[in-house]
């Protein structure tokens, strides 16, 4: 790892975790390349359909793989031929065949998962054989009770203020005072923190099950947010509606915004008429709640959060910022004494 601050770490996103990069509909017949993470990668399917990634960079003079050609688990180089393996090993050299190239692993190689309609890849420091496991919340794995939807989108800004916005529950009775599922309640609140295995809850004081109440965060190898909002009768069958989030840094000035739509209902007719509602009556209201945060977030200036007068309902933002500001500084000093 070059050398970084915690600032400058976070706006590319910690290391040795799991991020989603796109949904899965995004990789089909050709390579694709993506901006991530602080990296330029190349994806593509084999004749399997199953996955691999590279960083979209050919080790001989660093044209990008992304335009090259698919041959099973290697890309060819569009540029001079140069065949790059999934592991990084550069498996034959057409126009110096036995030169140093071939045989050498210059290229640094990533492990990719899908899960939930979605394309995982774990960001590790440095190259590992074996990743840990994708590890999700019930709601994306737990297919015979939950259903879901993913609702992708980018937008214009710093990823850490898309999950204050998250860890931010109050500016539901505001922001999406008009919203059909979060008109109710009071205006005001007093939040509390509680503590989970695997992260925390940011609450709100004696109240629950009536708006946007509450807010999970959670590591459990990748970083996730839970939260409940509940629904009219006329939003079909089932419990509250669950919004899982998960976001990753495209650049500094954009992010990669997943949300996961899910319900607690059974296979079979309860899930299919949530279905057929949510796509036909409800999916727009919530791109139109999305939106709302969105144009929020957008016109915020990028260092907004260096002129803040922040009060009690911020208690989550400050403590996940925390949080995340001490994980990347762990993740500084493990790699300092490392090289030491």
């Amino acid at each position: 790892m070059q050398s970084y601050t915690p600032d400058q770490l976070l706006e590319i996103g910690l290391k040795d975790l799991w991020y989603p990069l796109c949904p899965s509909s995004f990789i089909k017949k050709t390579p694709v390349s993506l901006r991530r993470l602080g990296r330029k990668l190349a994806l593509w399917r084999d004749q399997q359909g199953v996955l691999h990634a590279l960083e979209d960079r050919c080790p001989h003079r660093g044209a990008p793989l992304s335009q090259g050609v698919i041959l099973g688990d290697r890309l060819s180089c569009p540029y001079h031929g140069v065949e790059v393996r999934c592991d990084g090993t550069v498996t034959r050299v057409p126009g110096s065949p036995g030169c140093k190239l071939e045989g050498s692993r210059p290229t640094f190689h990533f492990h990719i998962r899908e899960a939930a309609d979605v394309v995982w890849l774990y960001n590790s420091q440095e190259p590992v054989d074996v990743p840990p496991p994708l590890v999700l919340p019930e709601e994306l794995t737990n297919d015979d009770e939950y259903g879901h939807f993913i609702c992708y989108t980018e937008w214009k800004g710093d990823y850490r203020y898309v999950l204050d916005n998250v860890m931010d529950p109050m500016h539901g009775t505001y922001l999406h005072k008009q919203s059909h599922s979060m008109a109710e309640g009071d205006s005001s609140a007093k939040f509390g923190i509680r503590a989970t295995d695997t992260g925390f809850v940011f609450e709100k004081e004696g109240q629950r099950n009536v708006n946007f109440d509450w807010t999970e965060w959670a590591d459990t190898g990748t970083h996730w947010m839970r939260l409940e909002i509940p629904y009219p009768k006329t939003g079909g069958p089932g419990g509250n509606f669950i919004i899982i989030g998960s976001y990753t840094p495209i650049s500094p000035t954009l992010s990669a915004v997943f949300h996961w739509r899910c319900r607690k209902l059974p296979k079979g007719w309860q899930r299919d008429t949530w279905r057929f509602l949510y796509q036909n009556r409800l999916e727009a209201r919530h791109w139109h709640v999305l939106e709302q945060d969105r144009t929020m977030l957008e016109n915020m200036e990028p260092d907004a959060n260096q002129h803040e007068e922040l009060y009690q309902h911020d208690l989550g933002v400050v403590r996940l910022r925390r949080h995340l500001k001490g994980l990347a500084q762990a993740q500084i000093n493990s790699q300092q004494n490392s090289t030491v």
